[in-house]
């Protein structure tokens, strides 16, 4: 654990501040759950929360299968950093945080799909060389964006349909398993 330097009160109502520039750093947002841990030499620890973080084994499953079935090399993510791929090397991708450029397009709630020859090149992570998004679609959960499903190749190609529907229904499904 890392010292800042940086001390806080606690309010009258048992609040801290988190400062901005950790929020920053650490990419916490505004209305981000943040779990809450504590140890036995009564350490409090706030560790960001991750919905999806829960079906991690599950999700690497999903990656795999539809690696093996549809052939394609697939991330799922949540909304900082890759929690599952298959049919990409996991040391470049597997727990590293996400391009700033990813999390606008899952912010967005919005199908992404590669341009083609004229389009430009989306990283997942900064590790992942020689690997583009060709499909991309954002998990939602009640209304909230957790993550996304994304389909990889190292080349700029658009996908084609079944790789699509592939993709959104990977997304959709995985969101209706954090609703039950």
């Amino acid at each position: 654990m890392k010292a800042t330097g940086i001390v806080r009160r606690i309010d009258d109502l048992g609040r801290v501040v988190i400062p901005k520039e950790i929020r920053r750093t650490m990419r916490i947002r505004e209305g981000d759950p943040l779990e809450i841990y504590t140890d036995h030499e009564g350490e409090v620890i706030f560790k960001k929360y991750s919905p999806i973080g829960e079906l991690t084994s599950f999700a690497t499953q999903y990656a795999e299968t539809l690696h093996k079935t549809g052939e394609l090399a697939v991330v799922i993510t949540d909304r900082d950093a890759v929690i599952a791929c298959a049919g990409v090397p996991r040391k470049d991708f597997l727990d590293k945080r996400l391009t700033d450029e990813l999390e606008k397009l899952i912010e967005e709630r919005k199908l992404y799909t590669a341009g083609g020859k004229s389009g430009e090149a989306l990283k997942v992570t900064e590790f992942g060389e020689g690997w583009n998004v060709r499909c991309m679609m954002p998990i939602l959960t009640e209304g909230d964006v957790i993550g996304c499903v994304a389909s990889m190749s190292d080349g700029t190609e658009a996908p084609d349909e079944t790789e699509i529907k592939l993709i959104r229904t990977a997304a959709n499904f995985l969101g209706k398993q954090l609703e039950s």
